[in-house]
């Protein structure tokens, strides 16, 4: 199982990203030398989105999508999906 997730950093920029395991990769993104270098100057963090897929490729892709997006769309994208929406 994967997931694709959006974390808020605390300069209230956005990430994006892939894991298969969802607490410790926002644990390392706020405090491990493993976070992503985009995130480490930039924490803490704060994850408002996730998404689980059955398999890393269709969460590939579903992260490729995500990050093409620009700001405005990936906060309506969010907003979006915590409606229940899809």
């Amino acid at each position: 199982m994967y997931f694709v997730y959006i974390v808020l950093c605390s300069d209230n920029t956005l990430y994006t990203g892939i894991t298969s395991d969802l607490i410790r990769r926002v644990k390392e993104h706020n405090s491990s030398k493993l976070g992503a270098k985009y995130t480490k100057g930039r924490r803490p963090v704060k994850l408002i989105y996730q998404k689980k897929f059955e398999n890393r490729s269709e969460a590939l892709i579903e992260e490729a999508r995500v990050k093409k997006l620009s700001r405005k769309e990936k906060l309506d994208f969010i907003t979006k999906n915590k409606d229940g929406e899809d």
